[in-house]
C-alpha cells in the first residue's frame, strides 16, 4: 500500500458538474492533479425567482458562460444576491481567473455570510493553491453552516492530510464516512490516514473495503 488518492469535491452551478481535484499522496510526498468535474443535486428552497438570475443559471448549465456572465454583470452589485456572485465567481474559475473568482467568492460570502457554497468553493481553491490552513477556516465555515455535508468534512480532512495532521484528518473522514458511506474514497484515504498513524491492522482493513467496492463498480 503505497499510493493513496484524495478526492476534493468543489460546487459549480453547471448543471450535472462539480470539481473534483486529486492529491496523490505518497509516504512524505504530495503531488496535486488536475481538476475534472462531478454532478451534485440543486437543494430545493422557497425562495424570490429572479428571472435574470434564473437565466443566467439557464445558460450556464448550457456551457453558454459568457452570456451568463453578461447578463449578471448587467446588474447591479446592490441587487446580486449570493448566489448571483457565486454563479460569477463560478465563470470566472471556468475561465482561470482565479484571483477574480476569489474575490467574487468572498462577495457572495460578504452578501449572506452563511452561504455554505461560497466558503466552500473559496476553501476549494485555497486548498488546490496550497493554503491549507486558509482552506480549514472555509470548511470549518461549510459543516458550522450545513452539518450534514459530507464533502465538506471529506475536504477538511484532505487539508489536515496536507497538514500532516493524521488524527484531525482521521476524525473528518469519519465524520465524511458516517454522511456518505458509498464514497470509496473515503475508505481509501482512511487507509493512508492509518497508516501514518502506524496502524496497520487498521489501514488495511479500511483499504481491503475500499478494494472491494472499487470491484462491485467494474
Amino acid at each position: 500500500m503505497e499510493i493513496f488518492i484524495s478526492l476534493v469535491y468543489n460546487f459549480s452551478m453547471k448543471k450535472l458538474l462539480v470539481s473534483l481535484f486529486v492529491l496523490t499522496l505518497l509516504l512524505g510526498n504530495t503531488a496535486v492533479g488536475t481538476p475534472v468535474k462531478l454532478p451534485w443535486k440543486k437543494e430545493v428552497q422557497q425562495v424570490v425567482v429572479d428571472p435574470v438570475s434564473e437565466q443566467a443559471k439557464a445558460l450556464y448549465a448550457q456551457n453558454e458562460i459568457d452570456e451568463a456572465l453578461k447578463l449578471l454583470q448587467g446588474k447591479s452589485e446592490d441587487s446580486r444576491s449570493a448566489e448571483d456572485w457565486l454563479l460569477i465567481g463560478n465563470i470566472l474559475q471556468d475561465k482561470d481567473k482565479i484571483d477574480e473568482a476569489v474575490y467574487m467568492f468572498k462577495k457572495s460570502i460578504e452578501k449572506d455570510p452563511k452561504f455554505y457554497k461560497a466558503h466552500y468553493n473559496l476553501g476549494y481553491i485555497y486548498l488546490i493553491q496550497d493554503k491549507p490552513n486558509m482552506a480549514l477556516e472555509e470548511f470549518k465555515q461549510t459543516v458550522k453552516y450545513k452539518d450534514d455535508f459530507a464533502y465538506g468534512y471529506y475536504n477538511m480532512a484532505c487539508a489536515y492530510l496536507k497538514l500532516k495532521q493524521y488524527r484531525n484528518a482521521r476524525y473528518n473522514f469519519f465524520r465524511a464516512m458516517d454522511l456518505k458511506a458509498n464514497e470509496p474514497n473515503v475508505y481509501y484515504n482512511l487507509a493512508y490516514t492509518f497508516k501514518m498513524l502506524n496502524k496497520e491492522k487498521q489501514a488495511q482493513t479500511y483499504l481491503d473495503i475500499y478494494n472491494k467496492m472499487i470491484e462491485r463498480q467494474q
